[in-house]
């Protein structure tokens, strides 16, 4: 199983240097082609949320939702006093928190090597779609953070390269989760809290980035993509059964 993990949280963290592709996009069209994946992405980590992490939960009883609520809590901390901004449209302030951005860029990935390593540990299934949910996440995330490196003042070789190894976090966050909470028994308790994470997330930085839209147009292909990416974890539900 530590295999398949490990592959999975390296391929994650490669999602690093999809910040490249900024460089070569006009703004507008970054921005709405941003919005479009955010859409995808939210949906896609509700549909992870709901139809996957929760129900595979179930066995804690009513003590999944304190759990849960203990995911929202912690991600909110790690946004509100690590001054974590995902600046998903690409369009970030400069500011001086630069190297602090990567700090926290570097904990939140962590926490989704974490995340990845608990699913594969409950079942290959609940590994593959949880995978997935978080790689949608990353694509936007990681375009914001290049961002971010940038405008604070770093040339983009050395922002890939710095961006990468925050990402590298994930990996670590992996194996702690496979040699300590396999050992003692606790990955189980991981799932709610990552479910807390993904409404967290999904709720709170990816949707209200979706109402920046002003055209009918983009709003409805928005709502469309939204969908598609909750029916994506629900196909993975039935044919990863």
């Amino acid at each position: 199983m530590l295999p398949i993990i490990l592959i999975a949280v390296f391929l994650i963290s490669l999602i690093s240097f999809v910040g490249a592709f900024t460089l070569f996009l006009k703004r507008n069209l970054l921005t709405r082609l941003l919005l479009l994946f955010i859409a995808f992405s939210a949906g896609a980590m509700l549909g992870g949320a709901f139809l996957h992490l929760l129900p595979e939960s179930l066995s804690l009883g009513e003590n999944l939702f304190v759990y849960a609520i203990f995911g929202i809590v912690l991600f909110f901390l790690l946004e509100k006093f690590l001054y974590w901004r995902h600046c998903h449209v690409g369009i970030c302030e400069v500011h001086p928190f630069t190297y602090l951005n990567l700090v926290g860029d570097g904990i939140h990935n962590f926490v989704d090597g974490m995340i990845i390593a608990a699913s594969f540990m409950s079942g290959t299934e609940l590994g593959i779609s949880t995978t997935v949910a978080v790689a949608l996440h990353e694509v936007p995330q990681e375009l914001g953070d290049f961002s971010v490196l940038i405008y604070g003042g770093m040339d983009s070789k050395r922002a890939l390269f710095y961006n990468f190894l925050s990402a590298l976090t994930a990996v670590a966050g992996a194996l702690f989760v496979y040699f300590f909470f396999s050992f003692a028994s606790l990955g189980k308790y991981l799932l709610p809290f990552a479910a807390g994470g993904f409404i967290y997330i999904a709720s709170s930085d990816l949707i209200p980035e979706l109402h920046k839209a002003r055209r009918i147009s983009d709003s409805v292909a928005q709502f469309l993509l939204f969908l598609l990416g909750i029916a994506l974890m629900g196909a993975f539900k039935i044919v990863l059964r």
